[in-house]
């Protein structure tokens, strides 16, 4: 596959995530946000517990929240930022 032309960009960890992730913001080359979840679960392969935080995180797209919307239909810009965010106490 080409990925070339594949948009590339930035995803950002926060909380329970980050802490997860064991890091702060890694790049993506994907063109959904399925792909750059699926990527991300095969990088962080040794940390279990990883994917089962993902499994309760909401995400924003370039600042807009998911929701509820198929993973796979959520299209990825060039340079774009994907937030994965854990619930947070309080708030």
């Amino acid at each position: 596959m080409d990925t070339s032309m594949t948009p590339a960009g930035t995803i950002r960890y926060w909380a329970a995530a980050k802490a997860e992730a064991g890091a702060t913001e890694e790049s993506y080359r994907a063109a959904t946000l399925a792909e750059a979840l699926e990527q991300a679960r095969s990088r962080h392969a040794d940390r279990p517990r990883f994917a089962q935080v993902l499994g309760y995180c909401s995400f924003l797209v370039d600042g807009h929240p998911v929701g509820g919307r198929d993973h796979a239909a959520v299209p990825l810009a060039e340079g774009g930022t994907v937030e994965i965010l854990p619930p947070f106490a309080g708030g």
